[in-house]
């Protein structure tokens, strides 16, 4: 019997053009879903007669309440060798595969200095009004050289965008509960004395640490209200490390200069969510690992995991 492989959230419908499956051609057959599957109830029907299914990255949880349901499912193949959504005792139990894929931290650092440059110099605004035939210049940008960029977090990601910040002349300086000077001297950078420190003092904060008990909600109302009314907020790791409604509440009384953020509380997001219509709010839909490159790679190595599931060895297995 032929088996039959799910390939989620493939919303630009290039799952298919990225890579080459017809390595897979005698064996398994594959179909992309477009759109994001709203519950459990839908995923689980629409998975009902599938093998294998690609997930890119945290988008879709695979809770063992949903593994349960389905009962022809052999291998999940989720991009990037970390996966939090992902119940592995209840996958164990149920006899599925779970592997991973490389996934390249080069994207996600150009993104936050998309956001973070968009916001400085206003170029949304900008752009909009030229396009209108609105003023002439309507804004006027915040420097970068000689500010203090405050980064939480200084590993993979953290710190290649400490590198483009001093490239840039700024003053860099970085912070998280298990960083040491030794690292932070070595990335060239000040380690923060503290949170609260570095937050009052920096002129752009830039998140970058991994979620966990001791990082959710880590930028409440008391730390958001440290930062300077001109400073600005960058979060292109998770949504919930920043307290989504204190932030909300921060850029509609005009308490810091803006935010850039890609992840949200829920994704996709609903039309109706207040993210979408919040003021000095630069928003993309979760683009960190979205490229060309990663693209190629996830799914040209999902490949590789199914062919090697097939043979009877399974490579990069989560966790």
């Amino acid at each position: 019997m032929r088996l039959r492989c799910a390939v989620l959230d493939d919303f630009q419908n290039v799952a298919t053009e990225v890579a080459d499956w017809s390595p897979l051609a005698d064996e398994v057959d594959v179909v992309t879903f477009d759109t994001h599957f709203p519950d459990e109830d839908a995923l689980a029907a629409a998975l009902a007669d599938v093998d294998i299914v690609v997930t890119l990255r945290e988008r879709v949880a695979f809770p063992g309440s949903l593994i349960t349901r389905l009962p022809r499912l052999k291998l999940i193949v989720a991009s990037g060798m970390r996966n939090t959504v992902i119940d592995y005792a209840a996958a164990e139990t149920h006899g599925v595969t779970v592997c991973g894929t490389a996934s390249s931290s080069t994207p996600p650092v150009e993104l936050t200095w998309a956001l973070l440059l968009g916001l400085a110099r206003g170029i949304v605004e900008e752009s909009g009004s030229l396009r209108e035939n609105g003023p002439w210049q309507r804004t006027v940008g915040a420097d970068l050289h000689g500010r203090r960029l405050g980064l939480l977090g200084l590993g993979k990601i953290g710190s290649r965008v400490a590198r483009v910040g001093l490239a840039f002349g700024m003053q860099v300086s970085a912070w998280s509960q298990n960083l040491t000077k030794e690292r932070a001297d070595e990335a060239g950078v000040d380690l923060a004395p503290s949170l609260p420190d570095l937050l009052a003092t920096s002129d752009f904060v830039s998140v970058h640490l991994a979620l966990g008990d001791r990082t959710r909600g880590l930028l409440g109302p008391a730390e958001l209200a440290l930062l300077k009314p001109t400073a600005y907020l960058i979060n292109t790791s998770r949504a919930a490390i920043v307290d989504q409604d204190a932030l909300l509440a921060a850029l509609h009384e005009g308490r810091i200069a803006g935010a850039g953020v890609d992840v949200f509380d829920t994704e996709p997001l609903p039309a109706d969510h207040p993210m979408r219509t919040a003021p000095r709010l630069l928003a993309t839909p979760h683009l960190g690992y979205v490229s060309d490159a990663n693209y190629a790679t996830y799914y040209g190595q999902a490949i590789e995991d199914i062919r090697a599931f097939l043979s009877g060895s399974p490579i990069r297995r989560l966790p």
